[in-house]
């Protein structure tokens, strides 16, 4: 990865790929998590801590026959192990419920089973071959590097991923050697020993090729973010979302959308986004954490972050709506406007160059071009508050904290220290003055 951050925490699709990982092992039913990580890797168990997993260090690693006999000591004996990879980050919860009910439910017949997902490539360099006997049984795998020329063949190959009886996995394990090209303590051997024990190997596959696609490069890390990209937009095309280009849109997270709901393209969703019916984005916005009501708009290039937003809205474009914020319904918000941990009520306007924050906005009101609340004094915020049906006029600074009354009008280019009463205008300015004589600074040469 020519990287000095452990593989498994490099991201994809937003989050680590371990954290993948966990969230399938999660969502198919795990009752415990062991993680077995590698020297170097001590960023690994403050990454994941709230999975409140049992970390457990490889040293020195041998392999991955070794790796779970680092796990076996602290498991019950009782009930199925789930072997999972943190480095193949997009393998499916339904896929694991599906090795698990497999090894499950031959538990409960008391017919003891491995259960390995194997999938078939039609280049299987690398990947270790599922190799059968004449009747189609499983009888041993082969990793790559040892494969005859005829071994090399096969393109039924084993993805590492099984379930099996702890205490028949156990004995398994403790009975691994490391005769092989490797060195190494390969937990693929224990399927031969399964065979000659007499123990049942089921197979299953997973729905999609690239669940079981592991990650050892920068390279194929991209590669997969495009094909997980390309299944998120695949479901929103499916549910009826109109996307310029399926292949300009990433989603980080979750996306909720509505009905008629149009995506341009370039635009990027972190955490989790709803957008309601009739919800436009404009091209390359950057919308995380947020709610979207009926029939807004978002304008190019508009960020969104932590924000509430009514319905028939206007955001944009260059538009940043910043955490804390909610705009009511038929908001405007123009072009280069910030807003931070605000409540905008309905109807109210800041369409050009303003800055709103920790602000409370009333009703139909017009915040002019150049507008600025000025919110902290160097050591604490303080709250602005403009009431109904307000008009402040362009270049105007609201020296927090200041309530502007109902109705009243703020002139163009004040500095408003106090409150203002309401239904009346207030301004502060100097009076105008022209200076005779004076000349313009020239450049120096």
């Amino acid at each position: 990865m020519h990287s000095d951050k452990p593989k498994v925490l490099h991201q994809l699709a937003g989050k680590a790929m371990l954290v993948h990982v966990l969230d399938a092992a999660v969502q198919s039913g795990a009752n415990k998590i062991y993680i077995i990580y590698g020297h170097g890797g001590e960023e690994v168990p403050q990454a994941v801590a709230n999975y409140h997993a049992q970390f457990i260090l490889q040293k020195p690693q041998l392999g991955t026959g070794h790796a779970v006999q680092q796990a076996i000591p602290h498991m019950p004996q009782a009930g199925v192990t789930l072997v999972l990879y943190g480095d193949v980050p997009l393998i499916q919860a339904a896929t694991l419920k599906k090795i698990l009910a497999a090894s499950i439910g031959t538990q409960k017949n008391s017919a003891d089973q491995l259960v390995l997902l194997s999938t078939v490539l039609e280049n299987p360099t690398g990947y270790g071959r599922i190799v059968r006997d004449a009747s189609g049984k499983v009888s041993r795998i082969v990793e790559d590097k040892d494969c005859t020329p005829e071994q090399k063949l096969i393109n039924e190959v084993n993805t590492g991923i099984l379930a099996a009886p702890t205490q028949l996995l156990s004995g398994w394990l403790a009975r691994l050697d490391n005769k092989n090209t490797q060195g190494e303590y390969y937990l693929t051997d224990i399927v031969a020993m399964a065979v000659a024990d007499g123990i049942a190997i089921q197979t299953e596959q997973p729905a999609h090729a690239w669940e079981v696609s592991g990650v050892n490069s920068k390279a194929q890390l991209a590669e997969l973010e495009r094909i997980w990209q390309q299944q998120q937009a695949q479901q929103l095309l499916e549910q009826g979302v109109t996307l310029a280009d399926p292949a300009r849109l990433d989603i980080r997270g979750k996306l909720n959308c509505g009905r008629d709901v149009e995506i341009d393209v370039g635009c990027v969703f972190e955490g989790e986004v709803n957008l309601a019916d009739n919800v436009k984005v404009g091209a390359y916005s950057i919308i995380k954490n947020a709610d979207i009501g009926n029939a807004t708009i978002i304008h190019p290039y508009s960020h969104i972050e932590q924000t509430k937003i009514g319905a028939n809205c206007r955001i944009g474009p260059y538009a940043r709506l910043r955490p804390g914020s909610t705009l009511h319904d038929e908001v405007h918000i123009g072009n280069f406007v910030e807003i931070k941990n605000s409540e905008i009520a309905a109807g109210s306007k800041a369409n050009h160059l303003s800055y709103l924050g920790d602000s409370t906005v009333g009703r139909l009101v017009n915040i002019g071009a150049g507008t600025i609340t000025c919110n902290y004094d160097g050591a604490n915020k303080h709250r602005t508050v403009i009431e109904d049906g307000v008009f402040i006029g362009s270049a105007t600074q609201l020296i927090a904290p200041v309530t502007i009354g109902c109705n009243a009008t703020i002139g163009a280019g004040s500095t408003i220290t106090r409150d203002a009463p309401k239904d009346a205008l207030t301004l502060s300015r100097a009076k105008q003055t022209t200076v005779t004589g004076w000349k313009r600074p020239s450049k120096k040469k």
